[in-house]
């Protein structure tokens, strides 16, 4: 695939990791996990998910937090293999520990500084915060987030549709986005095309090893991404030395 294939996405890993690894110094964890694949779905994180959520799902060779939903995830995509096809997927990700007053309205938003990292993702079709396109179909009073006082003195949301953000800025809550992946265009299945030197319509077959979904393999890759875009925000923050 050249420019398009997510062998690109190697130098992104190694530099999200080295960003993960400064954020955790500061207490900003970051966790991800297929979310959806084939039409099977996953558990979605908690609203306050844990460390050990986090560790626990990236210690498992197929990155779900339902085993249960893997394994469906797992027989659809092999079904798809089968019959030379392909299927797509949506991965969450969560970011947790952000302070609160990062980011700005408008331009400078943090939607707004996630998005071109996140699009750089190869295969990546769609980007969504918090509740995303489904707080189109809500009224202000269901998608709206009650803030609390904790016990220990804190404010807190007793919900998180907003994905951690509003206007632009970050509420303290988890920073929450999901990011749809494309089926893989490369599939065993003869395809309608055109032979450029005729112009006149032609099958196209393609031959080779070709990922029936590459969804789950997208998982560490966005969290790579959400590292950088967290610490570019952390840094511009002036949030003490790292």
């Amino acid at each position: 695939g050249g420019h398009f294939s997510g062998r690109l996405t190697a130098p992104l890993c190694i530099a999200g990791g080295i960003a993960r690894q400064i954020l955790a110094r500061r207490g900003v964890l970051i966790g991800a996990h297929l979310l959806e694949a084939a039409g099977a779905e996953d558990e979605p994180f908690p609203l306050l998910p844990a460390q050990e959520l986090f560790e626990a799902v990236a210690a498992k060779p197929f990155p779900v937090i339902s085993d249960a939903a893997g394994a469906e995830m797992q027989r659809r995509i092999l079904q798809a293999k089968e019959e030379g096809d392909s299927v797509g997927g949506v991965v969450e990700c969560c970011i947790t520990g952000l302070p609160a007053g990062l980011g700005d309205p408008m331009f400078g938003g943090v939607e707004s500084r996630f998005a071109p990292l996140l699009f750089g993702i190869p295969a990546v079709k769609g980007v969504s915060f918090g509740a995303g396109f489904a707080a189109a179909r809500l009224r202000g009073s269901e998608n709206n987030d009650p803030f609390t006082v904790t016990p220990d003195g804190t404010i807190a949301a007793e919900r998180n549709r907003a994905g951690g953000i509003l206007g632009g800025i970050t509420t303290g809550m988890p920073v929450v986005f999901t990011l749809a992946f494309k089926p893989t265009p490369s599939i065993a299945r003869e395809q309608q095309s055109v032979d450029l030197v005729s112009k006149t319509p032609a099958p196209l077959a393609i031959h080779g090893r070709h990922d029936p979904c590459i969804a789950h393999r997208a998982v560490p890759v966005a969290e790579a991404a959400a590292a950088l875009a967290a610490l570019d925000l952390m840094l511009e923050g002036n949030h003490g030395t790292f």
